[in-house]
């Protein structure tokens, strides 16, 4: 199982980034898949899950703002962020649930990438 990510990088506040997750080795197409960060000096936190009929769930701290999103044929999970703000600086990881089509509240991955650097100045 493979799942790297592209796309961070650098922006002031009120920019967007595109996140990129491309994926291999796994059924890519019945997997829950989600967005994680963590930020200097604090816990690993959900961003967005998405199942694999495409439905997205959002933390309370980006909704409106990120969007999740996933292209079967390119095994290819994304995540739109705009609006950004100094709060959403962290580590981006993409992360995958083998196995389950759906995302249930608690479920927890079992596979993650590297992650990719966000930062976010005022």
């Amino acid at each position: 199982v493979q799942l790297v990510e592209s796309g961070g990088g650098s922006v002031q506040s009120g920019g967007s980034l595109r996140l990129s997750c491309a994926a291999s080795g796994f059924l890519y197409s019945r997997s829950c898949m989600g967005w994680f960060r963590q930020a200097p000096g604090k816990e690993r936190e959900g961003v967005a899950l998405i199942d694999g009929d495409g439905r997205p769930t959002y933390a309370d701290s980006v909704k409106g703002r990120f969007t999740i999103s996933r292209d079967t044929p390119k095994n290819t999970l994304y995540l739109q962020m705009n609006s950004l703000n100094a709060e959403d600086t962290a580590v981006y990881y993409c992360a995958a649930r083998t196995g389950s089509t759906n995302c249930p509240s608690g479920l927890q991955p079992n596979y993650w990438g590297q992650g990719t650097q966000v930062t976010v100045s005022s």
